[in-house]
């Protein structure tokens, strides 16, 4: 009589678990990579490019390796440096009127009826659908002196004709367009951020005898804060990247050069001047920037919102 071994049962292989999330992760990986990390490479690798040409300006032009002669060019820029200026300028008035705005639309939304409120947020969310740049000819052709309603309202009123388009008043009127189309977006993220919290926190604090005031400043609005903190985010990474607005009113008015803002002067070196290698040294510049620029605000709000060290 033979006996009879049991199958050996070995350990279950952990590879296909393990794997199985990369699996699903894969195709936006492989669009993250081909849409952004390969441009980003490239546009890295064209700013230390340019063209030289042999025989003292007279021979053939041909690409070279220059080094950071780019960089250095770009950082003397004192046009660059401007932008920046007034890009600052844009920023200090377009992000806290934003983010002030959405905030109050999201509370109001948040206590109104169903219906009414339903009609609201379509009609604050609606200018967040209008591209960039028909908004931008929208609003400047009511800035343009010639067709505005409103210097004609002024002037049947018998008051100064407003100057939307001015050297100074330029950076409202660009902040203006930007505001309007931004609030809704933002006012949706907190609006949202509020629908979730539970409604068990807000019958206890009406128990207690807690006003709709204290209930929105004291309660909503700190159990809110990781949304506030990623709408100043979005907030703050839209006004350095602003293009749309101040390019299309660049036809409409001599107070905004084709250098206004960095992104301009960028694009007018690529496609204006087709000087593909500098426009790469300041977009890598701009984009650094910005980078430190949103991390620095990030980890300030962070520590201020949570005591995070």
């Amino acid at each position: 009589m033979t006996a009879t071994a049991a199958p050996r049962t070995g350990r279950p292989s952990t590879l296909a678990p393990r794997a199985a999330p990369w699996f699903f992760v894969a195709p936006a990986v492989l669009l993250a990579v081909a849409l952004l990390a390969l441009p980003l490479l490239y546009t890295v690798w064209l700013s230390f490019r340019g063209n030289t040409v042999s025989g003292s300006g007279l021979g053939v032009k041909k690409e070279t390796f220059v080094g950071f002669d780019n960089y250095a060019r770009t950082l003397s820029d004192p046009a660059l440096w401007a932008g920046f200026g007034r890009m600052l300028t844009y920023a200090l008035l377009s992000v806290p009127v934003t983010m002030i705005l959405a905030l109050v639309f999201a509370l109001l939304l948040d206590n109104l009826s169903t219906r009414f409120g339903r009609f609201s947020r379509i009609a604050i969310f609606v200018p967040y659908a209008v591209p960039g740049v028909i908004a931008a000819l929208m609003w400047g052709f009511l800035y343009l002196p010639g067709v505005s309603p409103f210097v004609d309202a002024a002037t049947a009123l018998g008051l100064p004709a407003p100057v939307f388009l001015g050297p100074e008043s330029v950076f409202l009127s660009v902040a203006n367009i930007a505001i309007w189309g931004s609030v809704g977006f933002n006012m949706v993220i907190l609006y949202t951020s509020l629908r979730g919290l539970p409604s068990e926190i807000y019958d206890a604090a009406r128990i207690d005898g807690c006003s709709e005031r204290q209930l929105a400043l004291r309660i909503k609005l700190p159990l809110i804060v990781p949304g506030v903190i990623m709408t100043g985010l979005f907030s703050v990474i839209g006004a350095l990247q602003v293009f749309s607005e101040p390019n299309t009113l660049v036809t409409l008015t001599t107070v905004i050069g084709s250098d206004w803002v960095p992104m301009m002067l960028i694009y007018r070196d690529a496609f204006v001047t087709n000087d593909l290698f500098s426009a790469s040294a300041t977009s890598v510049v701009v984009t650094l920037l910005t980078l430190i620029a949103s991390l620095g605000l990030l980890r300030f709000l962070q520590s201020r919102a949570f005591g995070e060290d």
